[in-house]
């Protein structure tokens, strides 16, 4: 017997008779049932839900309770029923095709609702939304969307392209942290230190300055025996505060300041957590970044890879899904994980920084 919904556009949901329960709920997780008190079964489905069904043919059609009007997959979704309708349904048909159950993330689809702007509960295979388990917390945004800083959340980030193609990113935080201990390869005494216009040449320096530490790069080259070491501004006021240098700090930051703006107190306070977390930073030039990270550095003559590529933003910072597409894929191509720093701009001077730290990667669910 085929079926068909009624939908209530106001309270965007359609209801479904009969055996609907059965037929759509208990054996496949669609919508959630209404009170049965005349023995209806009767389920609500969101729009999403109701539209998949019409895709599959499972529903016959959806009538307009408002004005009659009897609606085919077509003309239902022509409607746009609902915010972000195009773009939900086509991850909500993805992941279904992919062998999920999902539901909105709202009660009463399910009683304990992620937490944050949440689209979807996606159940792991073989459970449905009575189970009590979500393997992804899913939102969904097209690739104009912008998010906010402050609206990113564990879970999984699903974005549709102009071409209805999905790409899905798994959201998480972060902290970096590493064994790398360089405080005993710091000299007794303050080293002489000339800054130059954008950099910073340490002279006779502990050779464990460089090669422990991994401060600097030697100005003579591979080929030393003493590193006269270039220090970028941000190592140098790293260390003109530990008083490794016989530079004033604030004289290094104030250099940093003219070289790239307010940028450089916010680049200082996530070198300076990422030193205090064991972590090496050195320049990301080369990959896009601010930073490269290596976790657990005792030679740079046994160096390995780095693992994390790092990007700094404000606290405050709005990313276009499109920049973040280009640094995953880069991160990836280069057997990284692309980390964001998010530096709160209140306090980042020599007392440090408040910083939050979010990872990105690919996900094929």
């Amino acid at each position: 017997m085929e079926l068909e919904g009624r939908f209530d556009e106001a309270a965007g949901v359609v209801t479904v008779g009969s055996d609907a329960r059965q037929r759509y709920h208990d054996s496949r997780g669609y919508g959630y049932p209404l009170p049965d008190g005349d023995g209806s079964n009767q389920i609500a489905l969101s729009p999403v839900e109701a539209a998949h069904l019409l895709y599959r043919g499972d529903l016959a059609a959806v009538v307009h309770e408002e004005t009659g009007e009897r609606l085919d997959f077509q003309a239902f979704v022509a409607r746009e029923p609902g915010d972000d309708f195009g773009v939900r349904f086509l991850v909500y048909a993805d992941l279904r095709e992919r062998g999920f159950y999902l539901s909105p993330a709202a009660e009463p689809w399910i009683d304990d609702p992620p937490a944050g702007p949440v689209d979807f509960a996606v159940f792991p295979r073989g459970k449905g939304p009575g189970d009590g388990e979500i393997a992804y917390a899913l939102r969904v945004i097209g690739e104009r969307t912008d998010v906010p800083a402050s609206d990113l959340a564990p879970g999984v980030l699903a974005v549709v392209d102009e071409e209805s193609e999905i790409t899905y990113f798994d959201v998480d935080r972060r902290a970096p942290t590493g064994g790398s201990d360089s405080a005993d390869a710091l000299p007794d005494s303050p080293c002489e230190a000339d800054l130059l216009e954008d950099r910073v040449v340490v002279w006779d320096p502990p050779v464990d300055l460089y090669e422990r530490a991994f401060y600097g790069q030697p100005l003579e080259g591979r080929e030393y025996d003493e590193p006269t070491l270039q220090c970028s501004l941000l190592e140098a006021a790293a260390l003109a505060e530990q008083g490794a240098i016989d530079l004033e700090p604030a004289t290094v930051r104030r250099r940093g300041r003219d070289v790239e703006g307010e940028r450089f107190d916010r680049r200082l306070a996530v070198y300076t957590a990422l030193r205090d977390r064991g972590v090496v930073p050195k320049t990301g030039y080369k990959f896009g970044a601010d930073f490269r990270t290596y976790a657990d550095v005792e030679s740079v003559d046994d160096l390995g890879h780095s693992e994390l590529l790092i990007r700094v933003h404000p606290a405050d910072y709005v990313f276009e899904p499109r920049d973040l597409a280009l640094d995953v894929r880069l991160a990836h191509g280069v057997r990284k994980t692309m980390v964001f720093a998010l530096v709160d701009d209140e306090g980042t001077d020599a007392d440090g920084a408040d910083v939050e730290w979010w990872s990105l990667e690919r996900l094929t669910p």
